[in-house]
């Protein structure tokens, strides 16, 4: 397979086109069958693969930045008499396993995104379904806040996946039925297991939909739904919007560079060192200044997005990551206390919220996490989540021999008490001092302190601190034992000890609904020579492994 490339922008797109109504903005999937990622399958029916929904999660993030005047966003089909398909089967039958459970995490989050923005940025998603909407194509609408279906007999919706091809909705699709539209468990499981799906009054009485509309009436009742939408919203309807510019990114052997972020690849070590690069100077003097993808938060995010989505899914192997900074710690310091002077604006909600999706984007990554605090690092503040979310953060006491920077230091703000919670609403802090949470008051206390290596230890804010004599051997014992157990019993370890504490609808999804799609698409039922998804369409019946497991 080639390399998959996640930066794109609408001039690109071949599946999607964005509308502009004033507060409403129609965003219409009208895919190109032949534009696919791979070869071996065509894009029918609205069927989408992970080229698909590239396209669509840079709309979603174009929509919050680019257009502040949009408080409504309606999701739709420009094709005629079929709504969407879901992920096309014929790629799913071909893709290697890595590829399917990727495609289902960045699907997952792409989603996420969509319910983050009608919760958070204001923009309420309203789905406007024309035609069948089976599988992801039902799983995109229950993504909205409202979703209108139109009652011309032809059009429903329908997770057909279990008897169809032997796996699950695979995109979040049970847990949001369940607990976003809170459909009855029974009702639930007849919906699951049918391969027509449901329409009209029935959809609505079961909680699928909102509501269904007469042809004669559909554009119409639309067109009021998203104005009625947008008419909540308190996105600024004057305000100029901040044009995400492309990214640039350049490679030179194994190491590739953004302009905040480099990444280092070891194949040898089985290992990609991450470093971040602090400001190079102060924040903006004014907020209208600040209004720019120059602006540093925004751009380390969207470069240190591109780099986690491209080392997911381009380089598997590398299964171990090193995360590290540089820079001035002030200075991301400085920066922060914009992020929160600023907090009521428009913009810089949308930097802050980028910053928790990208935090999250990091939790839910299949790999081991090791950050390394060093002398001229600057984990402080928003970079200091990088350290917690590692799975281990070690640090320096001290200086090196022949270096003159000063001693490696931990420095917290407010941004990491409320600003970036984890999927299961806790700050990273809360999660890791959950046995103990009066350590996160200690540790609220310190804010502004730069905190050097054995006090961060003390504190519980890294997990070990050595001094020079011993740092190579040891973070090289490190690096060399994780480095030599299984992968699937590390994700599985890694999975279950980072979110502690309270479920939610999202690490449901992430836990639940990946966990077991990992596991079903290794299944012969689903994935074998004689398995459904294999199968599909050639008119021979599946067999199935009938002992429940």
């Amino acid at each position: 397979m080639p390399e998959i490339d996640f930066r794109t922008e609408p001039a690109l797109y071949r599946h999607w086109r964005l509308e502009f109504h004033g507060p409403v903005a129609h965003l219409v999937m009208d895919v190109d069958a032949n534009a696919r990622l791979f070869e071996g399958y065509e894009l029918k029916l609205n069927s989408y693969d992970l080229g698909v929904d590239i396209e669509l999660a840079d709309a979603i993030q174009r929509l919050r930045f680019e257009h502040p005047e949009v408080g409504a966003v309606v999701l739709r089909s420009g094709k005629d008499n079929v709504f969407c398909a879901g992920a096309n089967i014929r790629m799913l039958g071909k893709a290697s396993h890595g590829h399917k459970v990727n495609f289902c995490k960045f699907t997952n989050e792409t989603r996420c995104a969509i319910e983050d923005a009608t919760e958070h940025s204001r923009q309420t998603w309203l789905c406007a379904v024309n035609g069948p909407a089976a599988g992801g194509g039902y799983e995109l609408a229950v993504a909205c806040e409202h979703i209108m279906l139109i009652d011309d007999r032809r059009s429903s919706v329908a997770l057909p996946e279990t008897p169809l091809l032997a796996v699950l909705p695979g995109t979040g699709g049970l847990t949001r039925v369940t607990d976003k539209r809170r459909v009855r468990r029974d009702l639930a499981d007849v919906f699951c297991s049918v391969e027509e799906g449901v329409r009209g009054k029935r959809a609505v009485e079961w909680r699928l939909v909102d509501e269904v509309v007469p042809p004669s009436a559909w554009e119409r009742r639309v067109a009021e739904r998203a104005a009625e939408l947008a008419a909540r919203s308190d996105r600024p309807r004057d305000a100029r919007g901040v044009a995400m510019t492309p990214l640039e990114r350049s490679r030179d052997g194994d190491t590739i560079r953004w302009s905040t972020v480099t990444a280092e690849l070891d194949r040898a070590g089985r290992r990609a060192t991450i470093t971040v690069h602090g400001p190079a100077s102060a924040p903006p003097a004014t907020l209208e200044a600040a209004k720019d993808a120059g602006f540093w938060p925004l751009r380390m995010a969207r470069e240190l997005d591109d780099a986690i989505l491209h080392l997911r899914l381009n380089e598997p192997e590398l299964g171990l990551w090193l995360l590290k900074t540089e820079g001035d710690a002030a200075q991301v310091l400085a920066h922060d206390a914009f992020l929160e002077t600023h907090a009521t604006d428009w913009f810089i909600r949308e930097v802050r919220l980028y910053l928790k999706r990208l935090f999250k984007r990091v939790d839910v990554t299949s790999r081991s996490l090791v950050a390394l605090l060093e002398p001229g690092s600057c984990f402080a503040g928003t970079l200091a989540e990088l350290a917690f979310a590692a799975d281990r953060g070690i640090m320096l006491i001290g200086t090196r021999g022949g270096d003159n920077r000063p001693p490696a230091r931990l420095t917290l703000s407010p941004l990491n008490f409320g600003a970036y919670p984890m999927a299961n609403g806790l700050t990273r802090l809360q999660a890791r001092f959950y046995g103990e949470p009066e350590s996160v008051g200690t540790a609220q206390a310190r804010i502004g302190e730069a905190i050097e290596a054995e006090e961060a230890e003390a504190l519980g804010l890294v997990t070990i601190a050595y001094d020079e004599t011993d740092w190579d051997d040891e973070v090289r014992i490190l690096l060399e034992e994780r480095a030599s157990f299984s992968p699937d019993a590390l994700t599985g370890m890694e999975a279950n000890l980072r979110f502690v504490g309270p479920e939610t609808m999202e690490t449901r999804i992430f836990g639940r609904l990946t966990a077991w799609q990992n596991w079903i698409f290794q299944r012969s039922n689903s994935v074998g020579e004689t398995g459904a998804l294999k199968l599909y369409g050639t008119g021979i019946q599946p067999t199935f492994d009938r002992a429940r497991v």
